[in-house]
């Protein structure tokens, strides 16, 4: 069966240009400019149904992949929170898949590298043990591969220290037990265990006394 092509009419208020497309003189359905514009969609163009299936497919896919791309432009995500998104954002399993690849494909999703980015970011700026990154990462979706590749140089006597470093100004200084159990308690809820803590907690308290001596 066929249809006329009847009206092509650019949708105002989006945040995205698409297109109503009419048929035989009534509206049909709307895609993305870009879809219209590689289909080649015309006025009096007569349409058959699978051509229309196949446009309606080929803008789902468009949309699928611009949702990504916005997912993704305000920080690195996981494949996993990649996926997670779009399903929540209705898009069939078809669609997400398609672009995932293609993401992948332009190196826009990589596993390997969000784990190396996250762990560095959290030992930059707010460091953790070595288990509660690996934890988190898991949390994500990334493999156990990728995992280990980004957590194999954490040292957690070092990441302990740091972190205990940008809490220490905040402590009492007079009063040790006071000292100790709030900084082994901020240690401990970043993942350090008993005796990372004791040995972070002593040599800061340490360091602190021999400065104001």
């Amino acid at each position: 069966m066929m249809s006329k092509i009847t009206a092509l009419r650019m949708r105002n208020g989006c945040k995205e240009k698409r297109v109503s497309v009419y048929l035989d003189g009534q509206f049909a359905f709307s895609l993305g400019a870009e879809v219209v514009a590689q289909g080649g969609l015309r006025l009096d163009q007569e349409i058959t149904q699978p051509e229309i299936d196949l446009l309606n497919r080929e803008d789902r896919y468009r949309r699928c992949l611009s949702a990504a791309i916005r997912y993704i432009s305000y920080r690195p995500r996981s494949e996993f929170e990649i996926r997670e998104r779009l399903t929540r954002s209705d898009f069939d399993s078809d669609c997400i898949e398609v672009a995932v690849e293609r993401l992948k494909q332009q190196g826009l999703i990589d596993d390997v590298e969000f784990a190396r980015s996250w762990q560095h970011d959290r030992q930059l700026f707010n460091p953790r043990s070595k288990r509660l990154t690996e934890l988190e990462l898991r949390r994500k979706g990334v493999s156990q591969e990728a995992i280990e590749q980004a957590v194999a140089d954490i040292s957690d006597e070092a990441s302990a220290y740091r972190a205990a470093l940008n809490r220490v100004g905040r402590l009492p200084v007079s009063d040790y037990f006071g000292f100790r159990n709030r900084l082994a308690g901020y240690l401990s809820r970043r993942g350090f265990n008993y005796q990372i803590i004791n040995k972070t907690v002593d040599k800061l308290w340490r360091e602190v006394k021999d400065g104001t001596d």
